[in-house]
């Protein structure tokens, strides 16, 4: 008989379950890879990855979970590196430049996921909004301490430099979103 798994294999296991589902999830889309990839791409057995998670959906939406705080807590960490409250609204779309230059980029993780499935899965639907939803929070946040009397426009600046750079693939989207955030906060340009 095999010896019980420990809470440290469990997370290791857990852990690569994830890093290999998000990473053929981003590159080649959700519908398009099979349990049988992931499974491959894992090293794990088809049997654990449902002890882990029971449905594919489960798994998405894990994969979607672990990615925002991992995304957000990257942005947050750029951002906050910079005293100034103006720079800091700024140097959210230079972040979002260097993520959009990075190899693979395929643009917005949550709204590929909505594309796919968020008619059709509730679970999808509603991880989709939480991360967008707080995505919007952490801008207005920083919009709010640089004065801005609202923080949607950066945020729609924001999604729309995303979405553009993934159709594109260019990562020039958010320097024109940084110049129309400069002219809302009334500072100069690049």
């Amino acid at each position: 008989m095999p010896a019980p798994l420990t809470e440290e294999q469990n997370r290791l296991d857990r852990a690569a379950l994830l890093d290999a589902a998000e990473g053929l999830f981003y590159a080649r889309g959700i519908q398009a890879v099979g349990m049988d990839e992931v499974r491959a791409a894992s090293g794990l057995p088809l049997k654990r990855i449902y002890r882990f998670f029971p449905t594919k959906e489960d798994l998405v939406v894990a994969v979607l979970r672990r990615r925002d705080r991992r995304w957000r807590g990257d942005l947050s960490a750029c951002v906050e590196r910079v005293q100034d409250p103006r720079e800091r609204v700024l140097a959210i779309f230079d972040w979002l430049a260097a993520w959009f230059a990075e190899p693979g980029f395929r643009g917005c993780a949550w709204i590929n996921a909505h594309g796919e499935l968020g008619p059709s899965s509730e679970a999808v639907l509603a991880e989709v909004r939480s991360h967008k939803r707080a995505f919007r929070d952490q801008i207005a946040t920083w919009a709010h301490a640089a004065g801005l009397p609202a923080a949607d426009p950066v945020f729609l600046l924001a999604e729309g430099a995303i979405v553009t750079a993934g159709i594109t693939g260019d990562p020039t989207p958010a320097h024109h979103a940084r110049t129309a955030a400069a002219t809302l906060l009334g500072t100069p340009g690049p």
